[in-house]
């Protein structure tokens, strides 16, 4: 009897929680609402009502979270575009952050990547036109940056670490809708597949290329995640399912009103067996750092690269009645070992920043620059070996970024779009003779070099559009211009798949993973209990 009514008393007191709490939503709706009928009843002027309710839902939003959002009924409808389907316009992700345009990320193979747009851009004119603190809707960014393949369109940017505003002439085209760049053999029995966002289609394609790449020997692999923002969170899960055995956590999500969920791997992978290396950067965000979280907690790969974005936070969409719709953020995921991803939010300005305090810091040269709290310290589950939680998913293997090319001429002779104007020109023209020289990729490969007279020709172009040549600057930067021209040549000749192999014979990144699959052994000895 005494254990019945202490059930009773505890559901009492929880019951009446609920009523407390319910009541105090009640009261202040009822005091919005009170409010905003008089401001319509009894304001001087008249009121757009309308546009009062959706600031105040956005303000409201802005105090929570920097992913919790509001969208409108026409921007609902536009919102998975870039996940599901097809579009036509200048290619990137982006968010309205602080009234300004903010890139996201660059779309992978589309018309601002080609021209050097890049994540953490922002857009403040269009056509001449300023679009910063102007009040811009997703609406608005659509409206003015969309249209049809071939139109051009002029941004400014303005870039964090530059004194000056850049411009760009950005000529629209068709977005690709496929989230697999290349997939390739590398060599004897390694491949190589890079997944730039999840999307609907990434587990067909992804499965497709894997079943081709075990036809032709391919055991071990390496996994590109670099600058990949995320997507859905289950192709996240099914992805990492591909390599886990039955059963395995993937992540668990949990917030103070979403009960904690797991996600566990089933028995469907299709590379639960041979070696696995996973390439990240500080680009690598939400669902990328869910697999490379898994894989690493697991001990069932390598992750390589520089520690990752730091977005952990889970959005569930709520459809208000006029078909608008808030995003909003209900948990956070965490890793198997029980690592938080999302990094902290507390300051808005300096989570927008952050990224540049990393490279203020360090971080992106130097892996001695981080320091981590024994707070943050986790372990793996098979292997009992520390990682480390409180934003990002950070690599067994450090790699940093590589400036050694970086010169004003460079920069420029991309961010202006004029190497890509120039190879896609030199292909147009001289297609039929470079199919004929080169009747496969492998004879390209081997055989094709950037000649005095070509890269002649690149900076005399490059001088006819007001670029003018610096001997300093060609001496830094003329080895990685004539391989990102060989690069271009050949994705305009095939596709982003040849543009890859070539590209990443260079990559510091690329040629570690190489190097830990040939010396598993020796450079993997800690995944082995």
């Amino acid at each position: 009897m005494k254990q019945v009514n202490k059930l009773v008393f505890v559901l009492f007191f929880l019951f009446a929680g609920f009523i407390i709490n319910a009541q105090t939503v009640y009261d202040q709706s009822y005091k919005f609402a009170k409010a905003l009928e008089w401001i319509n009843n009894y304001y001087v002027d008249s009121v757009d009502t309308d546009m009062l309710v959706e600031k105040a839902i956005i303000e409201m939003l802005d105090e929570l979270d920097p992913h919790s959002t509001y969208l409108t009924k026409e921007e609902v409808k536009q919102m998975n575009e870039p996940l599901e389907g097809n579009f036509e316009g200048i290619g990137i992700s982006f968010n309205i952050l602080k009234d300004t345009i903010f890139v996201v990320s660059p779309i992978s193979g589309g018309p601002s990547e080609r021209i050097g747009i890049l994540s953490g851009d922002r857009i403040i004119e269009v056509e001449g036109k300023n679009v910063a603190g102007t009040g811009i809707t997703n609406k608005d960014v659509f409206e003015l940056l969309r249209g049809k393949k071939g139109t051009k369109v002029n941004v400014t940017v303005l870039r964090r670490g530059s004194d000056d505003i850049l411009d760009f002439t950005i000529t629209r085209d068709k977005i690709p809708i496929y989230s697999l760049d290349a997939s390739y053999k590398v060599k004897d029995n390694i491949g190589y597949l890079k997944i730039n966002r999840f999307s609907m289609t990434t587990i067909d394609e992804f499965k497709s290329a894997v079943s081709e790449l075990k036809k032709e020997g391919v055991e071990n692999l390496i996994l590109d995640l670099t600058g990949n923002g995320g997507g859905y969170l289950e192709v996240a899960i099914k992805l990492a399912d591909q390599f886990l055995k039955k059963d395995r956590l993937v992540v668990y999500t949990m917030g103070l009103n979403s009960e904690k969920r797991e996600y566990a791997a089933t028995s469907d992978g299709d590379f639960e067996d041979g070696k696995v290396v996973i390439l990240i950067d500080e680009g690598s965000a939400s669902a990328s750092e869910i697999v490379s979280g898994a894989i690493q907690d697991w001990d069932r790969g390598v992750i390589i690269g520089r520690r990752s974005f730091g977005k952990g936070l889970v959005q569930r969409p709520l459809l208000l009645p006029d078909q608008s719709m808030i995003r909003l953020t209900i948990a956070r995921y965490y890793t198997p070992s029980g690592r938080l991803i999302q990094k902290p939010y507390s300051n808005y300005e300096d989570y927008e920043l952050e990224l540049l305090h990393r490279i203020d810091h360090g971080e992106l040269l130097s892996a001695d620059s981080i320091q981590f709290p024994d707070s943050l310290k986790n372990e793996t589950l098979i292997s009992s070996r520390t990682v480390y939680g409180g934003g990002g998913i950070m690599p067994d293997y450090f790699i940093p970024i590589d400036t050694s090319f970086y010169s004003d001429y460079y920069r420029n002779l991309i961010r202006k779009g004029l190497l890509n104007q120039f190879i896609l020109e030199y292909v147009d023209k001289n297609r039929k003779s470079l199919y004929r020289q080169y009747e496969s990729f492998e004879t390209f490969y081997d055989e094709f070099e950037i000649d005095e007279k070509l890269f002649s020709r690149l900076t005399g172009f490059a001088k006819e559009e007001g670029l003018k040549v610096r001997d300093e600057d060609i001496s830094v930067s003329k080895e990685q211009i004539e391989l990102l021209m060989k690069a271009y040549i050949a994705r305009d000749l095939w596709n982003t798949n040849e543009f890859y192999r070539i590209m990443n014979d260079t990559d510091p990144k690329f040629n570690k993973a190489l190097a830990i699959i040939e010396d598993w052994d020796n450079l993997a000895a800690f995944l082995v209990r």
